[in-house]
Formats: C-alpha cells, sequence, structure tokens
C-alpha cells in the first residue's frame, strides 16, 4: 500500500471527529490506539506510522497535546502477543484504533465492538467479517482494502506469459495469517482452468522441521 493511501483514510477519519466534541473539550487529551501487525523492526511498517503521526499533526492534531498514540507491534502469526496488544489497547480506553492489517483487525474486534476501528491494509474485509459490505460497513469498523480478488487470476496470466511452458502452479500461504486465502484461490483456480494450467493449494501451517521436497518439474510458486 502506498504511503499517502494509508494516511488519507485516516486522516479523513479524524478531521471528520465532531468538530463540537473539539470545541467543547478543548484541554482534553484524545487517545489513539495503533495496532501494528509487523515488528517494530519492519522499516516500511515504521514509515506508514511516522506518516500517519505527521498527517494527523497537518490537521491540527498535534501528539503530546490534543492526542496521545499508544502504538502496539506484533508480528501477523504472533497471535497470542497481538490478541494481549489488543486487550491493552481497549483497557487503555483509545477512542480510536488504527489496525494495519487482517491479523491486527481481527485481533481487535474479538476484543471490543465498541471502540471506533479503522484498519488500512486488509484483503477481504467483507468474507473476514469485518464489515457487512462495502457500501455499509456496520457495527465499529470502517476502512478499505488494498486488493481485488480478481487480481490472483492475473497474477496467473502474468506468470504464463513471463513462463509459457509451466503447467502446473503451487499457491503458498499460511491459513493462520491469510484467512482471506479462499477468496483469492477461485479467481486463481478458474484462470488456471481456462489457461490449461494445474492449479495447487499449498497452506502451510508452520515451518518445516526438515528440507522440503522439490516441487514437480514444470511447477512454479506463487505465495499468498
Amino acid at each position: 500500500m502506498k504511503r499517502r493511501q494509508f494516511v488519507t483514510l485516516v486522516g479523513t477519519v479524524m478531521a471528520a471527529w465532531p468538530l463540537t466534541v473539539r470545541a467543547q473539550q478543548p484541554e482534553r487529551m484524545r487517545r489513539i490506539g495503533v495496532l501494528m501487525g509487523s515488528t517494530e523492526s519492519d522499516l516500511e511498517a515504521q514509515a506508514r506510522l511516522a506518516a500517519f503521526r505527521e498527517e494527523l499533526q497537518k490537521l491540527g492534531w498535534a501528539e503530546g497535546h490534543t492526542i496521545r498514540i499508544d502504538a502496539r507491534w506484533a508480528a501477523p502469526e504472533n497471535t497470542a502477543l497481538m490478541q494481549r496488544f489488543a486487550k491493552e489497547l481497549v483497557a487503555l480506553r483509545a477512542e480510536l484504533v488504527l489496525s494495519s492489517n487482517t491479523p491486527a483487525t481481527a485481533a481487535m474486534l474479538q476484543q471490543t465492538h465498541a471502540i471506533p476501528l479503522v484498519f488500512a491494509i486488509v484483503a477481504d474485509p467483507v468474507g473476514s467479517g469485518f464489515v457487512a459490505n462495502f457500501s455499509r460497513p456496520g457495527g465499529n469498523v470502517t476502512g478499505f482494502m488494498n486488493f481485488e480478488p480478481t487480481i490472483a487470476g492475473k497474477w496467473l496470466e502474468l506468470l504464463k506469459e513471463i513462463a509459457p511452458r509451466v503447467t502446473r502452479v503451487i499457491f503458498l500461504f499460511n491459513p493462520a495469517t491469510a484467512t482471506f486465502a479462499e477468496v483469492y484461490l477461485n479467481p486463481f483456480k478458474a484462470a488456471a482452468a481456462s489457461a490449461g494450467v494445474e492449479a495447487i493449494a499449498a497452506p502451510v501451517r508452520v515451518p518445516p522441521t526438515s528440507n522440503p521436497s522439490l516441487p514437480p518439474k514444470n511447477a512454479s510458486r506463487m505465495v499468498a
């Protein structure tokens, strides 16, 4: 996701925070929770959070004066840590929470259906059960998706252009973090059938304990 796309949505939500509330309680510091579904050493994720802070400042929200940002970091596969941090943000009484991806959004929604939640990098918000539909998300959550599911078919088409002799394609995904995989697998399989390619779904749940066997001849891998 581009940096500008990331900050625009959340900045719009913050700018729309009721002006009457801001006028009536100028001395009150608002509290924003951020659950980043990545490690703190992730430079791209750091840049996104820095851009978020910068955009809020441009909109008149000064950290340490009018807002306080409580950020938590957890790798997508570390569900226990992510749940712990989600509970912390609820306990801190954040008035708005930004979640950076599908696992982070899922963790927050397991902890609260009252605090407004804005997600920024979610592959399938409807299929994941985060929103009812795109026009009327409902509940306490809103945001946007960063991929159109039919792109999975385009991936295969591009692969065939690059390697026309490919006859089997392996679609790798981690069910723990890619809970949305099925929505991509369907167009992927449809494109494979049209191209005369065998589509192989390969969920990978745990790291291998020994050297994996080699993939079939003329097979390529796609990762979700």
